[in-house]
């Protein structure tokens, strides 16, 4: 029995190519690394190789990696996917599809995941677990747009 995606969106306040820019080339300065990732209180960073075959992986203070995904599709400003499976061997990866569409006064960024059953028994639990994973992870993201993007106000 195939599991329902899980899907999500965000509103940010730039255009999508800079939301885009964000997603993927800033990952390191929004991603919760410590709420989610594979090194825990270990963590020290994440990268995101923005092109077709590039990586999604995290770096722990002692120099170790952790592979996250493999990039699938990359059109900067529209949308990007990848195969994810953090902490995980490749052939448990399900697929994340991110679409960036303008919107009034800025970006929606609609994030859809999918492809649970390469999860076998654990799919629905770890399809449960990403429902609010997923939230924190698109907040921590609109709140660093948001802060990057504030207005500045003279004295």
């Amino acid at each position: 029995m195939a599991l329902p995606p899980v899907t999500k969106s965000v509103a940010v306040s730039c255009g999508p190519f800079e939301a885009w820019t964000h997603f993927t080339a800033g990952l390191a300065g929004w991603w919760p690394l410590d709420k989610q990732s594979v090194f825990g209180a270990e963590a020290e960073s994440c990268v995101f190789e923005a092109r077709a075959g590039g990586r999604i992986f995290e770096r722990s203070v002692a120099g170790g990696e952790a592979l996250w995904g493999a990039v699938l599709l990359v059109e900067p400003g529209r949308r990007v996917a990848f195969a994810w499976h953090p902490g995980r061997p490749p052939h448990t990866a399900q697929e994340v599809r991110v679409h960036f569409v303008a919107s009034e006064g800025g970006t929606r960024v609609e994030l859809e995941h999918v492809g649970w059953e390469s999860l076998g028994e654990r799919a629905e639990e770890t399809r449960k677990a990403y429902e609010t994973g997923w939230d924190i992870t698109l907040q921590a993201f609109a709140a660093c747009v948001h802060k990057k993007h504030r207005p500045h106000h003279l004295p």
